[in-house]
């Protein structure tokens, strides 16, 4: 069975849950929920409330207020729930797998049988469905990666839609770049100079990395603020979980066209809305979010799949960091630019995709 992975936090969102809906503490790094334990603490509620969301490694300790026993320590143990994320967080290469654990292929009766939550062999969807798992225990397996025989993609649906949902990574330049070099085109054909043009063009591709950042991280990876029920587990599943279980499925790292063209739609009509003074203008940018998104996605593929240049290489590291050590962080694709404003950084070694 795959080792547990807990998330990181920052000091800030322990420091919030410090009520009786929500309390945790810390000892040292370890991040410890004790909300159903409030009730039950032998000094009363209003002492454990005081110390919600702070350490309480030296109190726990404390022999005037009570030196606490081995019993209370274990029943810490079993309310870990994560690690307070220093900033950046560093990753250590030697707790990585190496390349031949990456590309080994899972046992899918033996791993169903141990962990008896997916089956890789059978439809993946109907079986997130069917299966009514409660959050935790969706999101501890979903993100413990799996990989399918030789790299191929697992049955999603099991049906007249399983084609839809896989796509070759070539077919997002062939039928994207036309509509873009169109659109392109139509722009630069109503503006009065070529550099003003490319100013607004270079806008759009600019920010379109925030969007695959907030993306990412606000729509993909909302963990934490995902509903406890069926409809949310299995949206989260198809929407992005399936990627994180099945990480080298090759047909499923880049975004089928149907899909992204529902998904472009607002944003067309969002940079009509901002840029709402010149069309022209509007379109040159949204052209250039589009190609922005194409080298996303086309980057995407060739990290998990591609043998590539030396700078390309750190970036593969830091995504595979993203995948087998830590999810909450991370969130770049096509570069960490973000992921250091925003202090979602993983400061990596020298090299961390080991290879044996």
């Amino acid at each position: 069975m795959p080792s547990r992975t807990l998330p990181n936090y920052t000091a800030r969102e322990v420091a919030a849950n410090n009520s009786r809906e929500s309390c945790w503490v810390t000892i040292g790094s370890d991040v410890y929920d004790v909300t159903d334990f409030v009730d039950e603490h032998p000094g009363g509620e209003e002492f454990i409330l005081s110390y919600g969301g702070m350490d309480v490694g030296d109190i726990m300790k404390d022999e005037i207020q009570h030196t606490h026993s081995e019993n209370a320590y274990g029943i810490l143990h079993d309310s870990l729930i994560g690690f307070v994320a220093t900033d950046p967080v560093v990753i250590d290469s030697s707790d990585l797998p190496s390349e031949e654990d990456i590309y080994r292929d899972t046992d899918a009766k033996e791993d169903y049988r141990a962990n008896k939550f997916l089956d890789l062999d059978r439809p993946l969807l109907m079986q997130v469905w069917n299966g009514r798992f409660d959050k935790d225990f969706y999101l501890e397996q979903v993100h413990h990666p799996r990989k399918y025989k030789n790299g191929g993609s697992p049955p999603l649906f099991g049906n007249f839609l399983e084609p839809l949902s896989k796509t070759a990574w070539w077919i997002i330049p062939v039928w994207w770049w036309p509509w873009v070099a169109y659109g392109s085109w139509l722009a630069y054909s109503g503006m009065p100079s070529g550099f003003q043009f490319a100013a607004y063009w270079l806008t759009g591709l600019a920010l379109f990395t925030l969007i695959e950042y907030g993306l990412h991280r606000g729509l993909f990876h909302i963990d934490k603020y995902l509903p406890n029920n069926r409809v949310a587990i299995t949206t989260h599943f198809l929407l992005h979980g399936i990627h994180h279980y099945v990480p080298m499925d090759r047909y499923r790292l880049v975004m089928p066209p149907t899909l992204f063209t529902v998904l472009a739609t607002p944003f067309y009509k969002l940079a009509h809305t901002v840029f709402y003074w010149d069309w022209y203008v509007a379109m040159a940018v949204f052209c250039g979010g589009i190609f922005g998104y194409t080298l996303y996605d086309c980057t995407h593929y060739f990290l998990h799949h591609k043998q590539l240049p030396s700078f390309y290489r750190q970036l593969k590291s830091y995504h595979f960091a993203h995948h087998w050590k830590d999810h909450t962080n991370g969130f770049g694709v096509t570069s960490m630019f973000w992921d250091r404003v925003f202090g979602t950084e993983l400061v990596m070694p020298q090299s961390v995709v080991k290879t044996s």
